[in-house]
């Protein structure tokens, strides 16, 4: 857990502890108001757990504060912007990720990502993407809804078709060999890639195994109209929009293009990759 998220939340948590005591309740004695076990009050005071947009109006109502629903729900939808478990997103399935991301994309004018390890998910084929939610299993076991998120990132891609929209992917060569799939399937994947090299409104370089790196290939970002980051780790997800966090991710992003090569260059580097993949099986 970041420290500025865990801070945000310890913040939002003394707050609502202030609405408490400024009424004069005991923790106790708010619990049983709101029908909470105890435990519950104590750990949304101390940071240790974050509340719901329910609990948080519900509390404003249950100190006599009404008012500070407003306050308390805005604080808390700033902290989840930020930061996103995947415990909490997987909850209701696969799908609503997708879905949240297709929505953050018909807001977004101009996109450019890296990508490390996999190939970015507006370019994936259904096969490759099946096999990579289906890996992300192993370390998520709760999702169930694998083919329902294949259909929702398949309709995600029709944003590329937007010629108001400007896309410039960036990606790390292992992720043309990582083998998160049959080697059919990442043959087929790779083929898929030719097309897009000299598409006006997309932009795919590909930053080769031997380029010179102004920065570590690091881990995978998008940036959104130079305003919005996001980016993951194994448990969450963070959408970054503090000018600050852009700015560094904007300055790794211009260095790490610097290495890559596009058109006939970046084709002789996905042919490479194809011949040994069928020369090896």
């Amino acid at each position: 857990m970041s420290t500025d998220y865990q801070q945000a939340r310890s913040a939002l948590g003394a707050r609502m502890r202030e609405l408490r005591t400024e009424s004069g309740l005991s923790g106790r004695a708010l619990a049983a108001r709101l029908g909470w076990p105890q435990s519950k009050v104590s750990k949304l005071e101390t940071g240790r757990q974050s509340p719901t947009t329910a609990d948080a109006v519900a509390w404003a109502e249950a100190v006599g504060r009404p008012g500070a629903a407003t306050e308390l729900v805005g604080r808390l939808r700033t902290l989840e912007t930020q930061y996103r478990s995947w415990r909490r997103q997987l909850a209701g399935g696969v799908r609503p990720v997708q879905e949240a991301h297709a929505a953050q994309g018909k807001k977004t004018s101009d996109r450019k990502s890296f990508d490390p390890t996999l190939i970015p998910g507006l370019l994936q084929t259904a096969e490759y993407a099946r096999a990579v939610l289906t890996r992300y299993t192993t370390v998520h076991p709760s999702i169930r809804d694998v083919d329902a998120a294949v259909v929702a990132r398949m309709e995600r891609q029709k944003a590329l078709n937007g010629r108001s929209r400007s896309f410039h992917f960036l990606v790390w060569e292992g992720a043309l060999v990582s083998r998160l799939c049959p080697p059919s399937v990442l043959a087929d994947q790779l083929d898929s890639l030719v097309p897009w090299l000299a598409r006006g409104n997309v932009r795919l370089g590909i930053v080769p195994f031997e380029a010179d790196l102004k920065v570590p290939a690091g881990v995978g970002f998008s940036i959104h109209d130079g305003t919005l980051v996001i980016t993951e780790s194994w448990h969450a997800e963070m959408w970054l929009d503090d000018p600050a966090d852009v700015a560094l991710h904007i300055r790794a992003w211009n260095a790490l293009a610097e290495s890559a090569v596009y058109g006939p260059a970046a084709h002789r580097v996905i042919a490479r990759v194809c011949r040994t993949l069928r020369e090896n099986h």
